[in-house]
């Protein structure tokens, strides 16, 4: 078995791709003696790659492509695509029908401050239609949690949030307005490395390409129940009913696709928002952010020599 250790940034329920694979054993069918270590925050998983306490990490394919923006000799690359859409969504405390972000000016908005992607891409669509997202009603932060109990109480009129969060406020009354996975192809989640290690450790990460397509392939094909009940472990306190409906809701949206090949358009539009909210000045060549020869060599079956 080939020792790696990955790094989880947190704890998602968009992230169930990886705890299947992990759930299911296919990252040992693949030969692999995997150590998934939590970082606790996306910065502190990249500190810890850069520091060389990992082999690899799953993030936003947005921390190469920022950092690429400002040194062009950034050596990190994403790889094998796994959450392609946005999984946040807006939830009210009561059912909104006909709600649309246009509406969004006139209510206290709670939004995301432990992650800057929700943010970037909800004020992105909200320009292309015409609207200031600096002029919205309400906070940012201080966490998805206290958002979400805000709206309860009616200091807040909907909170922007991930699952469980959302299936907690529908047991709680609430209802989902919007999934800003209807703004399309999005690049939200992949595993990333640095050149060097990607050399270093190409046997082992194509390996982990293959584990990853095995998984995603069945979360495209079980049912949600299925799924949910394949990774308890990871969410020891959501309720299994929860699991279902927020596992039912993101395959409805298309959220993990059949392949991990990684979309040049969800690349595209991830860099349309950054360079939108200005995070970055331009959007640096997709050749230089993502390195997909390895799914292309892990899928058919190539593979370069340990240290090639």
């Amino acid at each position: 078995m080939t020792p790696i250790t990955l790094l989880e940034p947190f704890r998602a329920l968009f992230y169930a791709p990886f705890y299947l694979a992990e759930a299911r054993g296919l990252f040992a069918a693949e030969g692999l003696a995997l150590n998934m270590v939590t970082a606790g925050t996306t910065d502190l998983a990249c500190q810890k790659l850069l520091a060389g306490e990992a082999d690899l990490a799953w993030s936003g394919p947005m921390r190469p492509m920022l950092l690429r923006s400002q040194d062009p000799n950034c050596t990190l690359r994403s790889f094998c695509a796994v959450v392609m859409k946005d999984p946040f969504l807006l939830v009210g405390r009561n059912p909104r029908p006909g709600f649309t972000l246009r509406d969004l000016p006139g209510l206290k908005l709670g939004q995301v401050s432990e992650v800057p992607t929700p943010v970037w891409c909800l004020h992105d669509d909200l320009r292309r239609l015409g609207l200031d997202p600096s002029t919205l009603p309400g906070r940012r932060g201080p966490s998805m949690a206290d958002n979400a109990a805000a709206v309860l109480t009616g200091e807040l009129d909907v909170v922007q949030c991930f699952e469980p969060y959302a299936a907690q406020l529908e047991a709680e009354g609430g209802s989902v307005w919007h999934a800003q996975a209807s703004r399309g192809p999005t690049a939200y989640t992949a595993f990333y490395s640095t050149e060097a290690l990607i050399a270093a450790k190409r046997p082992a990460l194509l390996a982990m390409v293959r584990a990853m397509a095995a998984s995603l392939k069945l979360m495209n094909e079980w049912p949600a129940e299925r799924i949910a009940d394949a990774i308890a472990p990871r969410f020891p306190d959501v309720p299994l009913a929860q699991r279902v409906r927020a596992i039912s809701r993101y395959q409805g949206l298309g959220l993990w696709p059949a392949t991990p090949h990684f979309p040049r358009a969800a690349q595209q539009r991830l860099g349309e928002a950054m360079v939108s909210s200005g995070a970055m000045t331009h959007i640096p060549a997709y050749e230089d952010c993502v390195d997909d020869s390895l799914v292309d060599d892990a899928l058919t079956g190539r593979a370069a020599p340990q240290g090639a």
